[in-house]
């Protein structure tokens, strides 16, 4: 079928009760550009949810008219929607097309039977989202849309399915199944090619034969082809080959896919090609920071491509399925994926969630992320749920039993786990849990609710109530449960684990674990990037933990607990992970903010520290201060204006004490008394420039990029200033739009929709989409410092 965009020319606005529209109050449309997020418009709540940022919920409405031309009669219409969050409804003309309760999934509408050819269209979708959610979710139409347009003899949308069963050394086999469809009045027989292209688009393989289909049916064709000596996809060398199918003058399509071959043992744990690979983890929730849940294509990929600089190897998608774009630029820069479908089964975690719509549309939802995830290399395994209570039941074992057989029936090349949070796959028996808890070791008053969550997950009850869960994946998912992983390598010896989320506090231990154990087969940390909602897990405390809530209170917006903040840039802990992982030879310099100097820090076990890379603190001349250096050798050594301030055995992270005055902090790494490395920190002069950077000098006006320009205050060196926060104004004209300005501020009542922010340590980020091709330019300003200007090349979209 033809695709094109269908995300332009669309009008939003709340939706309206048509009887108050009736009395005379009406409220306007405006245009938007989809991708869209509406939540991220609504004014934040004060005494709201933190879970969801103190956004409220609502009901929203998008209405588009287009034109049908009368040569599209007798021609199959289908609107793709890659995702409305959340309840959505679609009519076309008036008439009700389709729903989609869940706000995760792919799915279509048949338009033809609605249209009126030769004239205007109008297409209306509704979405609503209240009390649904753990996390901040967006709203509204938030990823893209697609008009597409086929024969009535045609190739389904997600049609083409490759996979390759037999790989070895010189050859591989491909098996593509094209899937026909027939909605004439006769018998149909047309040829079908399948043709396999290297990266360079050299034929390696092609096969024709025909196919015949009976009116108002569906059938599949199975070719395979065999690929001599082909490049093997794996994360070092993300190859793809695209698969071409034509059906005679009737249809074609077009997909990319990887040759690979997986495999998974308690001994080897995983292979690819042959090679083993241990998992480097990041979980991600779904939003893009200043952008919200608007999934726009480079957003994603610039996500993937940080992180996979960070050091990470892997994401896990929690906890719903992933985006398209994202897959794609997983497929591209070789980053495994573990894709989720479900935070809920039957057992709600908030009053409307999905758990009302999950024992009618959890199947339809498993073949949706199923028939998406299907050709892409990247992803590996397909995970059924997570911290599900019912996973600790009978009755529970057996619905996820029927996820899993679900996944595996339709795609039986991938691996199947379960992110099980074992405390609450046993708190329907709390009596006993109760009694579990009065033995030493298991206290919930514990300071470390790490310490807590693992010895429940040791204890007996949760080796009983889980052993059912666990035998029917592939890999058994856990959460927070480390503890589990030496002994139950003995208890269950053909039982493979994997951490699908963990503390980032406890990275070193659980590293060790996956390092020394060849069935413990990586690590996720919560979290890789930060994101809005669950507001303030992550924020730093002193003194006492406030236990009296999970979250802070408003005005805090995101999380605080990423390896990356909410615009890209890596925090401490994300060089500390990238040490831990072997791959930083330098050491890395953080130091805490002096304003808490000697008071005791009790964040929760989310929190890393309150230590920043800066030697900028003006006031605090003649203050003690901590530094910490982070480093993978036998000693440290701390340098200060060119002196000592001691050398020191390391343990991946050592602290000093010092006392602040400006200048150059220096920390230097030695193994066997040679030096292996140094990190440098300097105080930035009291003259403060503005500097913008775009990420790309050039981009493309093509449906979903975007240029990103980091907004940073610096000194005349480039040190930047993180103790001389201003508010930034940003002018951009020409060919493109400012879409978000923001920073990673954890607790802010600015807007990312405005035009003016303030820094946080010295940064900001804008983000603009194009317009067409031409040239972007960009003016920030800031008070005391001259205008900065930036122009972007704007090229016509390629072919």
């Amino acid at each position: 079928m033809i695709r094109t965009s269908f995300n332009d020319g669309w009008q939003f606005r709340p939706k309206v009760n048509p009887f108050a529209e009736l009395g005379g109050h009406s409220v306007p449309y405006r245009e938007v550009t989809l991708p869209h997020d509406a939540m991220l418009e609504q004014e934040r709540q004060p005494h709201g949810e933190g879970a969801n940022a103190y956004f409220p919920g609502g009901a929203y409405e998008y209405r588009k008219t287009f034109l049908v031309p009368e040569e599209l009669r007798g021609k199959r219409v289908i609107v793709e929607f890659e995702g409305v969050y959340r309840d959505a409804t679609v009519h076309i003309n008036g008439d009700y097309a389709g729903q989609r309760p869940y706000g995760y999934s792919r799915f279509t509408v048949v338009a033809d039977p609605y249209l009126r050819h030769g004239q205007d269209n109008e297409i209306r979708v509704e979405a609503r989202s209240h009390q649904d959610s753990r996390w901040y979710t967006g709203a509204g139409i938030y990823r893209d849309t697609w008009l597409l347009v086929g024969e009535v003899v045609r190739i389904v949308p997600d049609g083409v399915r490759v996979s390759t069963p037999d790989v070895e050394a010189g050859r591989a086999v491909t098996e593509v199944v094209t899937t026909i469809a027939n909605d004439s009045i006769a018998i149909r027989t047309a040829e079908l090619t399948t043709t396999i292209r290297d990266h360079a688009g050299n034929v390696v393989a092609v096969e024709t034969a025909p196919v015949t289909v009976l009116p108002g049916e569906t059938t599949s064709a199975r070719h395979r082809l065999h690929v001599r000596t082909p490049s093997l996809w794996s994360p070092g060398s993300p190859y793809l080959y695209t698969c071409h199918v034509t059906l005679g003058d009737l249809d074609a399509e077009t997909v990319t896919f990887g040759i690979r071959k997986l495999q998974l043992d308690p001994e080897h744990g995983l292979r690819i090609n042959g090679e083993g690979h241990k998992l480097r983890g990041a979980c991600l929730h779904h939003d893009n920071g200043p952008l919200g849940a608007a999934t726009h294509t480079r957003a994603e990929e610039r996500r993937i491509q940080l992180l996979k600089q960070a050091g990470f190897n892997a994401v896990r998608m929690s906890h719903q399925p992933m985006s398209k774009a994202m897959l794609h630029a997983c497929d591209r820069h070789g980053m495994l994926v573990v894709d989720e479908t479900f935070d809920m089964w039957t057992s709600g975690k908030h009053p409307f969630d999905y758990s009302l719509a999950f024992p009618e549309w959890w199947e339809r939802d498993v073949e949706a992320m199923v028939a998406k995830d299907h050709n892409h290399p990247s992803v590996i395994m397909y995970s059924i749920g997570n911290e599900i209570p019912e996973t600790g039941t009978p009755a529970g074992a057996a619905l996820a039993r029927k996820l899993a057989e679900k996944v595996r029936a339709l795609d039986g090349t991938r691996y199947v786990t379960n992110a099980v949070n074992t405390m609450l796959a046993v708190m329907s028996d709390l009596a006993e849990l109760r009694q579990q808890q009065e033995q030493p070791g298991i206290n919930t008053a514990m300071a470390d609710a790490g310490d807590m969550m693992n010895a429940i997950a040791a204890s007996d009850l949760v080796t009983r109530r889980t052993a059912e869960a666990y035998a029917m994946l592939d890999v058994a998912g856990m959460n927070y449960a480390d503890s589990r992983y030496a002994p139950d390598g003995e208890a269950f010896p053909n039982r493979i684990i994997l951490g699908t989320e963990t503390f980032p506090t406890r990275i070193a231990h659980n590293w060790a674990l996956v390092e020394q154990h060849g069935h413990v087969i990586g690590d996720f940390t919560w979290t890789g990037w930060d994101y809005l909602g669950e507001a303030g897990i992550g924020r730093p405390q002193y003194g006492e933990l406030d236990r009296r809530a999970f979250t802070a209170a408003y005005p805090y917006l995101t999380a605080g607990c990423g390896d990356l903040d909410i615009t890209g840039h890596r925090r401490p802990v994300s060089y500390y992970r990238e040490i831990v992982f072997g791959l930083r030879e330098q050491p890395y310099l953080a130091v805490w903010r002096p304003e808490h100097h000697g008071e005791p820090f009790v964040g929760t076990p989310w929190a890393w520290s309150d230590a920043i890379a800066s030697w900028t603190w003006p006031g605090f001349e003649g203050a003690p201060i901590t530094v910490e250096v982070y480093a993978a050798a036998d000693e440290v050594e701390l340098l200060l204006n060119g002196r000592s301030l001691g050398r020191a055995p390391a343990g991946l992270k050592t602290v000093f004490e010092a006392v602040y005055e400006p200048g150059e902090l220096v920390a230097i790494a030695y193994r066997d008394g040679v030096e292996t490395g140094r990190n440098v920190l300097r105080t930035a002069s009291d003259a403060v420039r503005l500097h913008a950077e775009a990420d790309r000098p050039e981009i493309t006006a093509t449906c979903g990029d975007l240029a990103y320009v980091a907004l940073t205050l610096t000194d005349a060196g480039g040190t930047v200033h993180t103790a001389a926060d201003r508010p930034v104004s940003v002018e951009v004209s020409g060919a493109g739009e400012l879409i978000a300005l923001g920073s990673a501020d954890p607790s802010t009542e600015e807007r990312f929709d405005a035009v003016r922010r303030r820094t946080h340590e010295g940064r900001a980020l804008a983000v603009i989409r194009p317009t067409g091709p031409g040239k972007i330019r960009l003016v920030a300003s800031a008070e005391g410092c001259p205008p900065a200007e930036i122009v972007i090349n704007v090229q016509q979209e390629r072919s």
